[in-house]
């Protein structure tokens, strides 16, 4: 495919504003077989990246939400009793490996620690799958690309890579767009004109500023697409901001009411 047709068909993807060179290396990283893994912030558009690029490179995608619960054996599979029979069922990992699609794996130090180490085989220079159940060796089909994310800002001592994890994956760094790319995003996403656009971020960039109070998240460009839409339904703005962002990040009422302050001083 030349550049003109993955213009053309990037075009037709699900919307997605550039922030840097990151389609270019995604491209670059799909193309020499190599896993990525992308670091950034809750909202800040991790997960639609990487739906865009599966689409420009016209690839499958298979995401997993990764949580506490989540083992190896979810991914990779389990047997399962079916009409008196004992089958073996594929997990999502083992479905893309199969297929060579993309496995999006969101989220990956909110899983259980053993998942990690299935990954490994996968993300170095072998590209395959062992299945301890069945004792098959499953080679990466072409075209299979893995691709995990998580949040620096969560880490710590129980939720982190290991070096011998993160060393396996090319990485890129994901922040909050800039602003006029998230005036562009809150825009086009949340249906609102220019002008309520550039309120919001301003908004967004007065509530990142905001460290004295315990927030585990700020606000996300996720946060401000969702009062954008509320406000583009007929909602007042004050009205959508509250509900979208000050409510959804704190339930302390001292630092609700600290956020209250710093919307009216932006928003009036």
């Amino acid at each position: 495919m030349d550049l003109s047709d993955l213009r053309s068909v990037a075009a037709e993807a699900p919307w997605y504003a550039p922030q840097g060179d990151e389609c270019t290396l995604f491209q670059h990283a799909a193309g020499c077989g190599l896993p990525l893994l992308i670091k950034g912030p809750t909202g800040c558009g991790k997960t639609r990246f990487v739906e865009h690029m599966a689409h420009v490179l016209q690839r499958p995608l298979i995401t997993v939400s990764c949580h506490d619960d989540l083992s190896a054996a979810d991914l990779v599979g389990r047997h399962l009793i079916a009409g008196g029979d004992t089958v073996w069922s594929d997990g999502p990992l083992t479905r893309a490996v199969r297929q060579g699609a993309i496995c999006y794996l969101d989220e990956v130090v909110e899983a259980r620690k053993d998942t990690t180490v299935v990954l490994h085989p996968l993300a170095d220079d072998r590209r395959v799958l062992p299945i301890e159940r069945t004792g098959e060796l499953i080679p990466a089909a072409p075209g299979f690309m893995l691709v995990i994310s998580y949040n620096p800002g969560y880490q710590n001592v129980l939720k982190g890579l290991k070096p011998s994890t993160r060393q396996r994956f090319v990485a890129l760094d994901f922040g909050y767009p800039a602003p006029e790319v998230e005036r562009a995003i809150v825009a086009t996403e949340g249906g609102v004109d220019a002008a309520t656009a550039q309120r919001l971020v301003a908004l967004a960039q007065a509530l990142r500023r905001l460290t004295e109070h315990d927030l585990e998240e700020t606000a996300s460009t996720r946060l401000l697409v969702m009062a954008a839409r509320l406000h583009a339904s007929g909602l007042p703005l004050r009205s959508a901001v509250r509900a979208a962002i000050v409510q959804a990040l704190s339930d302390e009422p001292d630092t609700v009411a600290a956020l209250e302050e710093v919307v009216l001083a932006v928003l009036g």
